[in-house]
Parts: structure tokens; sequence; C-alpha cells
């Protein structure tokens, strides 16, 4: 990669950073205890599938720790990290096969998932009904936003990122 080729990629990841900090805002749907559903993810997954996984995992980070920055709720250290910068550079993942699409973005879902139950298990626990399990309860809240949201992201994200593929391709 030619430095040209690389200024081009850091300025479309620093765009695509800042338009997933603004869709953020733009919320769809909160949930009562934190979680929303909006479109946040339709830039990462672009850039993800346009330039791969590392470079998608370096775009994450950064709107994981920007999202903590301007939007964040913090019990703890860990619980930050889990919940924001590294669930978001988790979901870079989307852009792991360049031909399948799809099966990359469910991978990188289900492993942002995973930072989102781990946290709800451990550091929100006493937001669960008293006699619930902890983990049942963690894995139903966290699925009842995340996985609409994913869904609908990589939809869009999709039908974004084939018209943009048509008029300016990744060479």
């Amino acid at each position: 990669m030619n430095n040209s080729t690389r200024v081009a990629v850091i300025v479309e990841g620093a765009l695509c950073t800042a338009l997933s900090v603004v869709l953020g805002y733009l919320t769809l749907f909160r949930m009562p205890q934190g979680g929303s559903i909006n479109l946040e993810l339709v830039p990462l997954f672009i850039f993800a599938y346009r330039h791969g996984w590392k470079w998608g995992i370096v775009v994450g980070a950064l709107i994981g720790f920007l999202d903590l920055m301007f939007r964040g709720y913090v019990v703890h250290p860990v619980q930050a990290i889990l919940d924001y910068p590294l669930a978001s550079c988790l979901l870079g993942f989307a852009g792991i096969w360049r031909k399948y699409l799809i099966p990359g973005t469910i991978i990188a879902g289900i492993t942002c998932f995973c930072c989102y139950l781990a946290s709800g298990v451990v550091f929100f626990a006493s937001y669960a009904p008293e006699g619930t399990n902890v983990f049942l309860y963690s894995f139903i809240y966290n699925a009842s936003s995340f996985f609409p949201k994913l869904v609908i992201n990589t939809v869009v994200a999709l039908l974004v990122f084939w018209r943009i593929e048509k008029i300016y391709p990744v060479r």
C-alpha cells in the first residue's frame, strides 16, 4: 500500500468514525436501562467491508473510545473497556471476508455481543429481578437491543456498500 492510498484509507476511516458518532445520537429506539437501536454501525461495517478487518478494528476502537467519551455510562473501568472500545473494535471483524460479508458481520456481532454479555453479568447483575439467573437476564436484555440493531445495520450497510462499490471500488 503506497502512501497516497494509506492517506486515503485514513481519511475515509476518520469520516466513517465521525459519521458513526453522529448517527449514534439519532436513536430509533432506546432501552430503559441503556442500549439503543440506531444506525451507528453502518459506517464501521462499510469501512470494514471496503478495507478489511485490520483497518476495521482500528476504526472500531476509535469509535468505541469516542462513544465512551461522549455518551459513556461507566460503573467500573473494566466495564468501560468491555462496553465501548473492545466491543466496537470487535465489530471491525465484519470485514474479515470480502466475498462473504454476512458471515463476517455475524462473527463480528457475536464477538461484540460476548463483551456486552460479560459486562452485564459482572457489572449490571443488580438490575436483575430477585431470583433471576443473572446470565439469562443479561443475555435476554442485551440480545433484545443488540441483535435487532445488528440486523438493521447489516441490511443498511450492505445496501449502501453495494452502491458505493459500483461508484468507487477499492483498488
